[in-house]
């Protein structure tokens, strides 16, 4: 098709560049969040190196000795699995199809290495594997128990609230499952549908005894199932399996954990806090690009006084129990709040926190908290695209808090 002519007989369409092949909005691989060089990736806050007492005769490496190696998610989650059952001699690892790495690799090579008595495959019964991993704990083992997809955790509904999350209780402290860490992947995949892209943390939520752990980038994953198996209280770790293999940084070869319990600050901002958790940080990092440089199609719809609109984002990581004094500290600070979750809205974890936000912060908001949800539907399969809080819906919910 002939292009068209400019004033002077120049070919306009020849002198406009092409966009780059990844659009010129950040994704996973161009994210700001992901730590791609070795500097940033030894100096990620909050880590802590593990290996100090096996240095305690001898200089520790410090952080200019130690080396990193690029890493996806599963890869790292990988790694983390390896550390663990080296370091601890009665850790073990058990799932389904766990012995010839699983449905996303993450124990690939496991069982080769450390022998099919400690990395194995059980029978198709989540219940029985829940409940295995917990006499194991009991017992005064590390058991590492992954559930192939959160999708199917439900069956292990009894056996995670009424028995992992209440052992210590029930015994009066005489007895514990501190060394339980229930793997699974979680949250959306694009084509998952109703039994593969659910969002199941809410229903674990009233589970008191127990963590829920969910983690953004391949960094994040290995210190913190580190942290996780080595935490003294059963803990839920989710794995958003859409960033398994599109998230990608130069993760430090060494043991190191980072902080539970604990919201990390991705982005300072002082207009607005927005509060998320795994995928959705990414989506929530998109609709800021919109924000402050939006397309023509979509330029009409954002008011250029909030163009410039500077937006804090918090990491919450551990949902539960989940680091309220971080968050308050923030909408105090910001005096708006937006909280994004791929589970449905009813019954999810911006429910609790608006509420607990209102309690602390009331008088000091200047509009309503925000959440952008899942529908409370079942996830669609046809219609994925639609459920998810995407950057436009977070977009959208973030120009009306501006603007209240």
């Amino acid at each position: 098709m002939a292009g068209t002519t400019a004033p002077g007989g120049v070919d306009a369409s020849a002198s406009v560049e092409p966009p780059p092949a990844g659009g010129h909005l950040p994704s996973v691989a161009t994210s700001r969040l992901m730590r791609s060089t070795r500097d940033s990736a030894l100096r990620t806050p909050g880590l802590h190196w593990n290996d100090v007492e096996e240095h305690a005769h001898g200089p520790s490496p410090v952080v200019g000795q130690r080396q990193t190696q690029k890493m996806n998610m599963y890869q790292a989650i990988r790694d983390a699995l390896s550390i663990a059952l080296t370091k601890d001699d009665s850790a073990i690892v058990f799932g389904e199809d766990v012995s010839f790495g699983g449905v996303f690799r993450t124990s690939m090579g496991l069982a080769e290495e450390f022998g099919r008595e400690r990395v194995f495959n059980t029978p198709l019964t989540e219940q029985g594997i829940v409940g295995f991993a917990i006499g194991t704990a009991a017992m005064g083992q590390t058991a590492i128990a992954e559930i192939q997809f959160s999708d199917y955790i439900f069956p292990a509904f009894d056996q995670i609230v009424n028995e992992a999350a209440k052992f210590r209780y029930r015994s009066g402290g005489q007895y514990n499952v501190g060394g339980l860490t229930i793997r699974s992947p979680t949250m959306a995949v694009g084509h998952g549908g109703l039994y593969h892209s659910q969002s199941p943390e809410g229903y674990f939520l009233g589970a008191a005894g127990m963590k829920i752990v969910v983690p953004r980038s391949p960094i994040q994953a290995k210190g913190l199932l580190l942290a996780s198996i080595r935490d003294p209280n059963p803990v839920l770790f989710l794995e958003p399996k859409i960033l398994y293999r599109s998230a990608v940084e130069q993760v430090p070869i060494d043991d190191y954990t980072l902080p539970l319990s604990s919201a990390e600050t991705v982005f300072r901002g002082s207009d607005l806090t927005i509060l998320t958790y795994g995928t959705p940080l990414f989506s929530v990092e998109t609709a800021l690009a919109l924000l402050a440089n939006p397309p023509e199609s979509i330029a009409h719809a954002i008011p250029a006084s909030v163009r410039g609109a500077s937006i804090e984002v918090l990491d919450l990581r551990t949902l539960l129990p989940w680091d309220m004094s971080a968050i308050e500290e923030s909408v105090r600070r910001t005096r708006r709040c937006v909280v994004v979750h791929e589970a449905g809205r009813i019954g999810g974890l911006g429910a609790d926190m608006a509420a607990e936000i209102q309690e602390r912060c009331f008088l000091r908001l200047e509009a309503p908290v925000r959440r952008v949800t899942g529908w409370d539907t079942p996830v669609p399969l046809q219609y994925e695209k639609f459920y998810i809080p995407d950057a436009l819906r977070i977009l959208d919910a973030v120009v009306e808090t501006l603007t209240f």
